[in-house]
């Protein structure tokens, strides 16, 4: 297997063929197009965001559970070196890994749940379109212009990283199928057409398979540290049990966090050595010649084999039944669900809001109102929306 390439192959995207930004600057001499989009999303404050805003166990609770930041960093190095193994651009897959939960809530999915189904008369919320309009609407750092004036392959990544969002005749695909396209999408300052019924860039692709690979194994260590299970309840659980059995065998009485590390360390490494095989495999049978070529695959090239696909989705159901549901979860989940919704609706009728997001909602109505209040609640810090909640209601949620 190949680990290392020091040219990028021809099917990666090329800085220095980039359609652009949408507001021209002058190249830099030391960093390429897609090194100055990673720098400008590390600099932002969205990103300085995510250390306060929850993965999946609430930040405040300790134990050094991950946070949207740490996870992100994570993806991050996953991402460069698959990135790497396959001949690909590692300053974007490293660009689009860093920015990709950038349009997260607080309060992890619990918050955007909350939030879809406050927005459902106006748009929905969807947490790649917001992240999208952070990068060029939301962010105001530049003395010329709003947003981070990112490349169009930057933002094509952010955008459609898990995929197409219609099909090639207009129908919404996958998940949009059900509910249709997030509202915005055509008011969104980009520097060309996002094409969103082609795939994206095999960066983006790996920026994807990347944060899969980052959460099922963090999870896993999240779980183990808030004591809701034991590694010898993975015995028997698709893709994580072997491994388990590995390292109970070899090392059974090292203490649980040498164990648990130790499980880990070897999920990562063999998902993405999965990734890079079949991800080979894949691209060198499609023929791809061009990142064109690739946004018109029709299909991802990008992913775990079949039998890991498998095993990936047995394991995201043992989560989902014996971590995610747990009523510890749970508690907190419904609390900070109800959160977000009074926020919501408080600043709906009052537009009480500091700074310029009250001055904005005050002059807005219905749909445009709603807009900025999502906007507002979605570049919350899970202490900020505690805080806000006890400013407005003279109560403080403690998730207990």
């Amino acid at each position: 297997m190949q680990t290392h390439m020091s040219e990028t192959a021809p099917y990666a995207s090329k800085p220095d063929q980039t359609l652009g930004r949408l507001y021209g600057t002058g190249s830099s001499p030391t960093r390429s197009e897609f090194q100055r989009d990673r720098d400008r999303i590390i600099h932002s404050t969205a990103f300085r965001r995510l250390q306060h805003k929850t993965q999946v166990f609430l930040h405040h609770e300790g134990r050094h559970f991950r946070n949207r930041l740490t996870h992100t960093l994570e993806v991050s190095q996953i991402a460069r070196s698959i990135a790497r193994a396959l001949g690909l651009n590692e300053d974007l897959a490293e660009a689009l890994a860093l920015s990709h939960d950038l349009g997260h809530t607080p309060f992890g999915h619990a918050g955007e749940r909350a939030l879809h189904r406050a927005m459902a008369g106006f748009g929905g919320f969807d947490h790649n379109v917001q992240a999208l309009r952070v990068v060029t609407q939301l962010e105001n750092r530049y003395a010329e212009h709003d947003g981070l004036n990112l490349t169009w392959e930057t933002l094509e990544g952010i955008l459609k990283h898990n995929g197409p969002l219609i099909h090639a005749d207009g129908r919404p695909y996958g998940r949009y199928a059900e509910e249709g396209l997030p509202s915005g999408l055509d008011a969104m300052p980009v520097p060309a057409d996002l094409r969103l019924a082609t795939h994206a860039s095999l960066e983006a692709q790996v920026a994807a398979i990347a944060d899969d690979i980052a959460y099922n194994a963090h999870d896993i260590d999240d779980a183990l540290r808030a004591e809701l299970i034991t590694l010898e309840d993975f015995v028997g659980v698709p893709m994580a049990g072997p491994i388990v059995g590995e390292v109970l065998t070899r090392y059974p009485d090292i203490a649980v966090n040498r164990q648990t590390h130790e499980v880990q360390r070897r999920m990562i490494t063999r998902a993405v050595e999965d990734v890079i095989r079949t991800s080979a495999a894949a691209i060198a049978a499609s023929g791809v010649a061009s990142a064109e070529d690739v946004r018109l695959a029709g299909r991802t090239l990008v992913g775990f084999s079949s039998e890991t696909a498998a095993a990936e989705k047995g394991l995201k159901t043992f989560l989902f039944a014996r971590v995610y549901r747990h009523e510890s979860v749970m508690v907190p989940v419904r609390e900070s669900e109800a959160v977000v919704e009074r926020l919501f609706a408080q600043y709906m009728q009052t537009a009480d809001m500091p700074g310029r997001w009250g001055e904005a909602g005050r002059g807005a109505e219905g749909a445009d109102r709603a807009r900025i209040v999502a906007d507002f609640i979605a570049g919350m810090t899970d202490p900020y929306a505690l805080d806000e909640h006890q400013r407005l209601f003279d109560a403080r949620p403690e998730f207990r």
